[in-house]
């Protein structure tokens, strides 16, 4: 199936988008890459769900990547008699490691390494924001905050705490084993919730050991100032725009967003963002404008990949918004201004010979106006580094790898094949121009170039670029 596109989308399944029907839908409506949210998918379902993504997969001959999102740490206060109760501005509360039941003057927290790593000044945020408290004093213990944003609170409501680095791994034990469900399962990509360093990124990768590449999820402003040692270390990352607009100030996150963007641009490792794309979609059969503008804008920045969340999970038009955000997607593409901003935004390649050779596939490719390019890649490393360069050619990457084929599903303007490796350079150009025919992507006349690594099937040694012509010898084959 081709796509007339190069930024791709991410759905989440849920109770609306769980049977294999309607995950045909929403990938025939454009979906690259399916999320199972693993905060709320048994781990007994998830092997069910693999499969069938796989049977889809399978049914329509195109590698279709699966992300599993690990739920985090869930901070959250104790309960309270009577089950809520009203905080007012200006009143002392205090959040103490006492069993007892709350009330208006106090909670149990039940997270002692919170107590003891607030300080006086630090913002205590519950329920997403909704309320705001001011650390006053500290005792072992206990944490005595003045309300600021005052209102109803009520049993295990969410804790958010944007001043205070915590000492708790990103993983839980339920994180621990959703993780090793999920690479048994074999899933492609991995998001990582709570990153506040890279450590808790090397953690998951040590675990993982290369079943599945890691994704961090950029939630919190820890992340945020260790932003270049979390990126250095992951394999990508996703700009989770909810939580960090609970935790920072709302106006911030545009511009982090951006910033995040294009780091991973410059990096060249796969970005998503995410969050209330298109949030009205849950209910309405249309989005709002202003909505269409956010997807739009990302797409323009050169995000890999967009993401709906509720939207396609538990909303009423799941497939709806899929194709949606599928045309947004398309007409920000086809808009000359685009391409503009992509040249505008490409870095200077890095001193190796991998990107030297895809800056200059790239250089070609837009010299002749050539409208595909080939790379074969047996870990994908090639097809990473070309599309790092926002080429205007469709990028077909040919692997040995069907894993390798799945996770470059994720990644800007791939289109990806699994094939057996190239025999030797004859080989390798004759089947580059029969594929490139074959999935639509060039006619016979047209000259096609090709990036690999000699020898063949050696990861990272991309070293050589050809251009060939596409004949009628090759259109029989396709």
């Amino acid at each position: 199936m081709k796509r007339s596109r190069r930024t791709k989308i991410l759905a989440t399944l849920g109770p609306a988008s769980e049977s294999q029907e309607m995950i045909e839908k929403l990938f025939q409506a454009g979906a690259d890459v399916f999320r199972l949210n693993m905060s709320h998918l048994p781990r007994e379902k998830l092997k069910e769900r693999v499969a069938m993504i796989r049977a889809v997969e399978a049914k329509f001959k195109r590698p279709i990547a699966i992300l599993a999102d690990l739920q985090g740490p869930k901070l959250r206060v104790g309960t309270f008699e009577g089950d809520s109760a009203m905080l007012a501005p200006g009143q002392n509360f205090t959040l103490d490691a006492d069993t007892a039941l709350g009330g208006k003057d106090r909670v149990h927290l039940p997270h002692p390494e919170i107590l003891s790593s607030l300080e006086p000044g630090h913002t205590v945020l519950i329920d997403d924001g909704k309320l705001r408290l001011r650390v006053k004093s500290v005792k072992q213990g206990s944490a005595t905050t003045t309300v600021e944003v005052a209102g109803k609170i009520s049993n295990r409501k969410g804790v958010s705490l944007p001043d205070t680095t915590i000492p708790v791994a990103a993983m839980t034990e339920k994180d621990r084993s959703d993780l090793e469900a999920a690479l048994d399962a074999g899933v492609d990509w991995i998001a990582l919730s709570f990153v506040q360093r890279p450590e808790d990124v090397a953690e998951v990768k040590k675990v993982a050991r290369g079943r599945a590449l890691v994704m961090s999820k950029l939630e919190k402003p820890q992340a945020i100032a260790r932003l270049d040692e979390i990126m250095e270390i992951s394999d990508a990352v996703m700009v989770a725009r909810g939580d960090l607009g609970v935790e920072m100030p709302l106006e911030k996150v545009p511009g982090i967003q951006k910033r995040i963007v294009r780091a991973a641009r410059r990096l060249g490792k796969p970005v998503v963002v995410a969050t209330q794309m298109l949030e009205s979609m849950i209910t309405s059969p249309v989005p709002t404008r202003a909505e269409v503008s956010d997807v739009a804008t990302a797409v323009y920045d050169g995000a890999d990949a967009v993401m709906l969340s509720a939207e396609s999970a538990s909303g009423q038009y799941p497939v709806d918004a899929v194709a949606t955000m599928n045309r947004i997607a398309e007409e920000v593409e086809q808009d000359q201004n685009y391409w503009s901003i992509m040249r505008t935004l490409n870095t200077e390649p890095e001193a190796t010979g991998s990107d030297a050779i895809a800056a200059g596939a790239h250089q070609i490719a837009d010299t002749l106006n050539l409208k595909t390019m080939a790379a074969w890649t047996s870990s994908g490393s090639t097809a990473f580094r070309i599309a790092r360069e926002r080429p205007n050619s469709t990028l077909i990457a040919l692997t040995p790898s069907q894993d390798t084929a799945r996770r470059l599903a994720l990644v800007w303007g791939v289109h990806s094949i699994r094939t057996k490796d190239a025999s030797d350079i004859d080989d390798m150009a004759f089947r580059a121009c029969k594929f490139a025919v074959r999935e639509g992507h060039a006619d016979v006349g047209d000259r096609i170039i090709i990036v690999a690594g000699v020898p063949f099937g050696t990861p990272g040694a991309t070293n050589m670029v050809r251009i060939a012509f596409v004949n009628q010898e090759h259109a029989a084959q396709a």
